[in-house]
Parts: C-alpha cells; structure tokens; sequence
C-alpha cells in the first residue's frame, strides 16, 4: 500500500525536484501540490493524503499558519516540515503548531524518502541537524496541560511509549492491542491534555520527566 502525500511549498522547481523523488519510490505517490498555504488547506481536505509535507517560510499564509489551519480543519493527515532552517525557534514552534517531524531540505535524496516512510508508519522524524533545537526547548517551561488527571491508565502507557519515539505498531506489540486501537488512544489523548501532534506529546512527556528529575 502506498503512502499519498501533498507538498506544500511556493518553490516550484523545488516542488518539481521532490515530486520526481516520491514518484520514484515505489511506497510514495504525490497526492497534489500546492504552490501555498491557502491553496494547500484547500487540497488537503479534498484529497485527505496520508502525508502532508510543508515548508516553513511561504509568502502569504507560511508554514505555521498553515500547520495551525491544517489541525483546526481536523486534517488526519501526518504532517512533517520540509525547511531549509534548523534555527531553535522555527523548530519548536513547529512542533507546537502540529507537525509530526522535522525534516531539512538538504537531506539526501534516498535518506528524505527513508525518513518520510518511517513517518508514514507512524514514528517521529528529526533531522540530525535539528536535534540540539529540541535539547535546548525541553529545558525552557511551558504551559502545563490541565487535564492530565484524566487520562485512563492505557492513556499514560501510550503517552510514555510516545515519548521514547516508538510507532504505532510497536505501541501495539508493546501493549498487546491493535494499531487502529493505538490511534483512537492516541486521538483521546491529544484532546485531552490540549495538544496537538504525537511530537508536541512526547516534547511535553520529556519536559514533565526533567521536572520530576530536579
């Protein structure tokens, strides 16, 4: 079964250059593309990809109001940023408008499909680059979520094996459940602590874990 992805970029020679990339992987096909955000919103609830890939800086609505748009239309879609900056700031803020990865535009050609594949199957995807960003962020204070007393106990398992980067189907094995299981907990448990990507979650997890470690 292939993955479907949409590509949200105003670049179009870029577009054109990883359109031919994903048309040549066998588990990929290009859904659409969108050469800006409005018009990307548009394509994403017509044609519901598996896969969103967004670039951050696009004229008009860029790639944060656009993650945030995506999220607030209840997209389903996995959706990862294709950026060309490994700056802290565009890669937490990121994260914290909905993304499920974090990918660089300088990645090579077989390493970017890899990475896309194992974000369809349900894992959290970094750049290399990108890896002190997230170091530094788990160590600034963010708002804690309310309502963490109401997750059930496979709720709290679930959180903390996302936090540890395992996909769906190794929660699964882990836990003993099915997958499409594994998303509605996951799904149940977003709402409820006011957040929205696994990634955002994990982030939270490993922040409240340092709180408790000090």
């Amino acid at each position: 079964m292939t993955t479907t992805v949409l590509l949200i970029d105003d670049h179009a020679l870029f577009r054109r250059g990883v359109v031919q990339l994903i048309e040549a992987d066998p588990e990929l096909s290009v859904a659409g593309e969108a050469g800006s955000g409005e018009e990307g919103l548009k394509l994403a609830l017509k044609l519901q990809p598996d896969m969103i890939l967004v670039d951050l800086n696009m004229k008009g609505m860029g790639g944060l109001d656009t993650l945030r748009a995506l999220k607030a239309a209840r997209v389903r879609s996995c959706c990862v940023v294709l950026s060309v900056s490994d700056e802290e700031r565009d890669v937490v803020e990121a994260l914290r408008a909905g993304a499920d990865g974090y990918l660089l535009k300088d990645l090579e050609p077989e390493d970017l499909c890899a990475r896309l594949k194992s974000a369809a199957r349900g894992n959290i995807v970094l750049a290399d680059g990108v890896a002190n960003a997230l170091a530094h962020a788990l160590r600034e204070p963010v708002a804690p979520a309310p309502h963490l007393q109401e997750l059930t106990e496979r709720e709290r398992e679930i959180l903390e094996h996302i936090a540890v980067g395992l996909s769906n189907k190794e929660i699964g094995r882990a836990l003993g459940i099915s997958d499409a299981t594994v998303k509605v907990h996951i799904k149940n448990l977003l709402r409820k602590l006011h957040l929205k990507s696994r990634m955002e979650a994990a982030l939270w997890t490993l922040q409240q874990g340092e709180r408790r470690a000090e």
